[in-house]
């Protein structure tokens, strides 16, 4: 126990000893380090707001839309997609494993004002039937949804979101007032329950939600789509069966043609979403190792000097009777806390970069334990796998002639 801690005592000496040098080698292993904690903190943050997020569309919902989520087509693509249409709607809604399905629709960018306020060009406008606010899990702050009477007889009511009630109602109660948009005047009868931004990004609660009905006065039919809430959850599988095969065949689509419209749902969401974070992942594991060999090679090069440096040192230490592995050990030991303070240093920046995001962009970042444990270790066997041979060199110099080294 007393060769071990004389060992430990000798490593951390030659790095207090040298601290520039020390750390100028230490900097692939840090930024190592670094990339992995940093990088896996911000994942598991986007995972955990993702999977958040994406209870937005209901228990047991998924939804049927023309464009694929977060997809690319090209101009002939999209022009071969044939749009919903409400005839869709009801076609769906009588699927035996079909609970109820709502139409919607949405376009962003309105300016929203009353007498006295009015907002930025960035308010968002969500339309659809009443069943709506079933199928999307969207929750009323005060007041209430638009009825099947409004949504029938068109009637301008609106559901506003947190951040336009306070920009545009400030210290007033919203329910009642009036607002405009597009030179129309709109009764506001309820608000929205609050739900902060969207992976960092804009707000959510920037909006304004009306009857479908009173949208397509207004802009016409955009990209209507169709959001669906299955019978429970043992039948979600099914019905979304149930609602691909009824589209095909209403699209006349032959058996080995591809769907012309795209289903999405909670798990289609995170299989995207985990795909993307297995490539990011892969990429900072690349620029880990890569940081991590040229931290080693820096490790190699400051061990051989070491060794150089303390070559009488060697030789007198063997001349009092020290064994071959008592230098193997101390040399190797040094190595290795020389890598291990890199990987601690790496890990502290990591989880200082990753609580940085958290406050900078609202990313409820984590950094997983197997990321910190990861990065130490890799530290480690990096300082050993580099340090190795420095160490084996001083423990074959030869006493005599090792001392004459001046």
């Amino acid at each position: 126990m007393n060769a071990i801690w004389d060992t430990l005592r000798l490593a951390f000496g030659t790095f207090v000893s040298n601290p520039l040098r020390s750390f100028l080698t230490l900097l692939g292993i840090v930024i190592g380090a670094t990339t992995v904690v940093a990088m896996m903190g911000l994942i598991e943050g986007l995972r955990n707001q993702v999977n958040e997020s994406l209870s937005e569309l209901g228990t047991n919902c998924f939804q049927v839309q023309r464009l694929p989520f977060g997809g690319q087509l090209t101009p002939a693509q999209l022009a071969r997609r044939p749009r919903f249409t409400d005839a869709d709607l009801e076609a769906i809604r009588e699927l035996p494993s079909v609970l109820t399905a709502a139409g919607e629709d949405s376009k962003g960018g309105f300016k929203v004002s009353t007498s006295l306020r009015e907002s930025r060009a960035n308010v968002s406008v969500w339309a659809g039937t009443p069943e709506y606010f079933q199928t999307n899990s969207v929750s009323i702050h005060a007041g209430r949804a638009f009825t099947d009477t409004e949504f029938l007889d068109q009637r301008r009511v609106v559901v506003i979101g947190q951040d336009l009630a306070d920009t545009l109602f400030p210290g007033l109660e919203p329910l009642g007032q009036t607002l405009r948009m597009q030179g129309r005047s709109f009764l506001v009868i309820g608000t929205l329950k609050r739900k902060g931004g969207f992976l960092g990004g804009g707000s959510q609660d920037n909006n304004v939600m009306m009857p479908l009905t009173v949208f397509r006065q207004l802009f016409g039919v955009r990209d209507f789509r169709v959001s669906i809430q299955a019978n429970s959850a043992e039948v979600v599988q099914r019905a979304q069966d149930e609602v691909t095969l009824l589209m095909r065949r209403r699209h006349a689509l032959k058996p080995m043609e591809e769907d012309d419209f795209f289903v999405f749902s909670n798990e289609s969401a995170t299989e995207m979403f985990n795909n993307i974070s297995q490539v990011i992942s892969v990429a900072s594991f690349g620029v880990c190792l890569l940081s991590l060999l040229v931290g080693g090679i820096g490790i190699l090069n400051i061990m051989l000097v070491a060794v150089t440096e303390r070559t009488r040192e060697i030789g007198i230490r063997k001349a009092l009777g020290a064994k071959k592995r008592r230098i193997l050990a101390q040399f190797a030991t040094e190595a290795v806390v020389l890598s291990l303070t890199g990987g601690v240093l790496g890990v502290g920046m990591g989880v200082g970069l990753a609580q940085l995001a958290r406050w900078v962009i609202r990313l409820p970042t984590e950094v997983p334990f197997w990321a910190v444990a990861l990065s130490l270790a890799m530290s480690c066997g990096v300082g050993l796998a580099f340090g190795i041979y420095p160490a084996a060199r001083a423990a074959k110099l030869d006493p005599v002639e090792a001392m004459r080294t001046e």
